[in-house]
């Protein structure tokens, strides 16, 4: 199925009873998000919002939201450019199956783009719905943007760059229907570009596409080699070229529903935030390229696509699962001895990475520990965003062929039952981390650690709650799984405060070998309630340099070592970003539409 635009995916949606249609007023000002969400947490269909409240244009969210309607979506194409990436991978598969080779050639015509005006109205940006999806967001955002950008030393679409860099289309200091925020993350294509636009002292021409085809809105989140079009990859996975013209110097893309164009000039910023982020908190404010807007365009009864991103897991789960269908195991064929990797989900992608490799540098002693488990670990915290990463635990495939990173307790109960704390842990002191991660020195700024594990088991881990005595600070523990206990705090208050507490608690533990892991949090039982709160806890609440202690520890040569238990202080701290809290009034009027005879009877 080629789709031509939004409208013909949204059609074919509902046509396989996949979307569902709201025709009562609602507000884009939370309500809407707060419906997405309901429906999201229901397994429900894709939403088409009929009637916004002050604006002419519908909206469409959810399209991505099971795994089974993002591959429909593409159901088409998917084994074709499983095809092309697995020839990437392995050129030697096309001699070994020549006519499945060719059987992708088609697909590659369709990723060359091709020239096609198309017609739109000129409008304001406040005619665009202004969606807001969080209490305490700065204004309406643009959720699924697909920003556009050319490198200013090699013009055209060869060496552009689409990424879906989040827009803010008021409020702040913003003027109104002149300037929208223009939020980029580290690691990110429009940074070179703006910096080859800089150092010619010329604008920078910026593209905001909204709609178009799946392929197209998908195409802004797939990690590509540098210097490959994400335009020419939408072609091929939408099994239709790219259809674009340039107004003013501004690439338009003629099958979207919406254009913004406009400019960066160099130095020009200003506040952009809070945004409530995929890490479960907000964003907050600070300073970032303004853009410029020098036109808004619309097609004739087009619509709005958007997403609501919060606490994981959210839609865009779902592209993580989808970015992993198409590419495969690509990056085992970068990084040799690497087997597998998994940017957990439910701990923000970013903060945590579960790897496994294989140790072969000297099988001729008689001890595993970790060698080539560190080789791979640094070539994995170099590459793209995985250099993003702020906790990677790595360990041996040889040890058990049977261990599976998306497996995470039984990935942990193995690592636990292996790594050396005196050896096994290796930091990243002042460093980059995710944009989005507040749980460093700065913005940007903060640490990683290694975790690697390889030889024989050297505990047994324990499964019930061990019988002590906490010091009269710390009020309870609870076993989250085997090998790892939570236990309850006092506020966090200073970190000078925090190692002494977490000194009388490490005397304590010092000897409890079948928990090797300690996470010191506010409330131990919602840690261990379930996986979800172990993971988003302790890993979007501490920075290793800062808040990894350990039980009879040293630094020895610069190593740092523990020969007791880990404690990990993931208590939240008064720097770190309030997380997501919905507004009761809004759900309230969610519940409504769940009413019989309303339009989200049956689905919430």
């Amino acid at each position: 199925m080629a789709y031509r635009n939004l409208e013909d995916a949204v059609l074919d949606l509902e046509r396989t009873n996949q979307l569902i249609r709201i025709k009562e007023e609602v507000d884009p000002n939370l309500e809407m998000a707060a419906i997405h969400l309901r429906v999201f947490d229901h397994n429900g269909p894709a939403i088409l919002f009929e009637n916004i409240k002050g604006c002419r244009y519908r909206a469409v969210s959810n399209l991505f939201g099971t795994k089974e309607r993002a591959l429909f979506l593409f159901r088409d194409t998917i084994e074709k450019v499983r095809s092309m990436t697995a020839l990437r991978n392995d050129p030697m598969q096309a001699m070994k199956h020549p006519f499945k080779a060719l059987a992708s050639l088609p697909s590659a015509f369709h990723a060359l783009p091709k020239k096609a005006h198309a017609h739109f109205d000129k409008i304001r940006l406040s005619d665009l719905p202004q969606i807001k999806c969080w209490p305490d967001d700065g204004g309406p955002f643009v959720t699924l943007p697909l920003v556009y950008t050319e490198d200013p030393e090699k013009p055209g679409i060869k060496n552009s760059n689409l990424g879906m860099y989040r827009i803010q289309l008021a409020g702040n200091e913003y003027l109104p229907d002149k300037e929208a925020g223009l939020h980029y993350q580290l690691h990110r294509g429009i940074g070179i570009h703006q910096t080859n636009a800089d150092r010619r002292n010329q604008p920078l021409k910026v593209s905001v596409f909204s709609g178009g085809t799946p392929a197209l809105i998908f195409s802004g989140v797939m990690p590509l080699p540098e210097g490959l079009s994400e335009l020419y990859f939408a072609g091929m996975l939408g099994n239709r070229r790219f259809r674009y013209f340039y107004e003013n110097g501004h690439l338009i893309s003629s099958d979207s529903d919406f254009v913004i164009t406009g400019e960066i000039i160099k130095g020009m910023n200003k506040p952009e935030g809070p945004f409530g982020d995929h890490f479960g908190y907000y964003s907050l404010k600070h300073d970032f390229p303004v853009m410029h807007v020098t036109g808004v365009y619309a097609k004739k009864n087009a619509i709005w696509p958007f997403t609501v991103v919060g606490r994981p897991p959210q839609e865009d789960t779902l592209f993580g699962m989808l970015v992993h269908e198409l590419a495969g195991d690509s990056l085992t064929y970068e990084i040799p001895g690497l087997h597998e990797v998994n940017a957990v989900d439910a701990a923000g992608v970013h903060p945590l990475l579960l790897a496994t490799g294989s140790e072969r540098y000297t099988p001729y002693l008689q001890e595993t520990r970790p060698q080539e488990l560190l080789t791979i670990a640094n070539h994995i915290l170099g590459t793209g965003q995985l250099s993003l990463a702020k906790y990677l635990f790595i360990t041996n495939r040889e040890d058990d062929p049977s261990i599976d990173t998306k497996n995470i307790p039984a990935y942990f109960k193995h690592l636990l039952e292996r790594i050396d704390f005196k050896r096994d842990i290796h930091f990243h002191t002042n460093t980059t981390i995710d944009t989005l991660d507040y749980s460093g020195s700065g913005l940007n700024s903060g640490s990683k650690v290694v975790f690697a594990a390889a030889g024989k088991k050297r505990r047994t881990l324990g499964t019930e709650k061990p019988s002590m005595d906490l010091p009269a600070m710390f009020d309870q523990a609870q076993v989250v799984m085997p090998g790892v206990l939570s236990v309850s705090g006092p506020p966090f208050r200073s970190y000078q405060e925090a190692g002494n507490e977490i000194e009388v608690l490490a005397d304590k533990l010092k000897d409890l070998d079948k928990f090797p892991l300690i996470i010191l949090t506010d409330d131990a039982s919602f840690v261990a309630e379930n996986l979800n709160n172990f993971l988003w806890v302790t890993f979007t609440r501490s920075n290793p340099s800062h808040d990894i202690h350990g039980a009879k520890s040293f630094i020895r040569h610069k190593h740092w070592g523990c020969e007791g238990p880990l404690i990990i202080d993931a208590r939240i701290k008064p720097h770190h970003a309030p997380p997501l809290i919905k507004d009761p009034q809004i759900e309230q009027r969610v519940d409504k539409l769940g009413e019989r005879g309303r339009s989200l009877h049956g689905i919430i």
